[in-house]
């Protein structure tokens, strides 16, 4: 008799499976993890992986599609909240990702130099790729109902909201690798304004494409020494 599989024990055994991959991601890359790390980590027949993913492509598809369905429930709330105003949404918008950046604190300082190397170019990509294409409508549609309201000054706003996520992506990896140096850097008053420098500029530039009145919170000098150190040390 053919062994009944239950859809749940399904997914419990995919998440599993994803989690493992996730994590030889970040501490070895993409390109030098291999399906026997994963099935290693797990205790896992090449039979039973094989039966839940046809090969390493296909998990790191099934990752990607994780994390999609990860960012975009939050921002989607509030972006078909039909009480808030365009520029109350384009704040939560940003809200929502930095808040994503700050819980992922440790990921940043334990990990994030191995994500940010070359061995992780191709799933870096995609996943950035993906996430953009993802938050593409829906911050289209934010800047539309901003623009109808008079709060924001384009008339294109789908081309702004590309280029707005293209600067969120860059200033992502900037900050990112700001944060890690800084962490290290002698002159630590001195990278940690850089980093107050750096977060400011890109605000800047968000509200000028966009036309739009001040709306981002900028971090000081104390806001970051909190996110580097938990606290706000004059010196690491």
């Amino acid at each position: 008799m053919a062994r009944t599989v239950k859809p749940d024990e399904v997914a419990r055994k995919r998440s599993e499976i994803l989690d493992a991959a996730q994590r030889l991601i970040y501490t070895k890359g993409y390109q030098r993890m291999t399906i026997q790390d994963i099935r290693s980590a797990l205790g896992m027949s090449s039979g039973a992986f094989f039966h839940y993913f046809p090969s390493k492509a296909a998990v790191l598809t099934a990752l990607i599609e994780r994390i999609q369905e990860g960012v975009e429930a939050p921002i989607q709330a509030f972006v078909d909240d039909p009480a808030l105003s365009g520029i109350d949404k384009l704040k939560s918008f940003f809200t929502t990702l930095e808040q994503a950046r700050v819980s992922q604190q440790a990921f940043i300082f334990e990990l994030a130099q191995v994500w940010l190397t070359d061995d992780n170019v191709l799933v870096r990509e995609k996943v950035e790729e993906a996430l953009a294409a993802r938050r593409l409508p829906l911050l289209t549609r934010i800047i539309q109902q901003g623009a109808r309201e008079g709060a924001l000054d384009t008339h294109h706003p789908e081309r702004a909201a590309e280029i707005i996520l293209a600067l969120a992506r860059s200033m992502g990896t900037t900050i990112t690798r700001q944060m890690l140096a800084a962490r290290q850097s002698p002159d630590h008053d001195a990278a940690v304004a850089a980093l107050v420098d750096t977060y400011s500029a890109y605000a800047d530039a968000v509200e000028r494409v966009l036309g739009a009145p001040p709306f981002f919170e900028r971090p000081d000098a104390a806001a970051f020494n909190h996110w580097l150190f938990g606290a706000a040390p004059s010196q690491p």
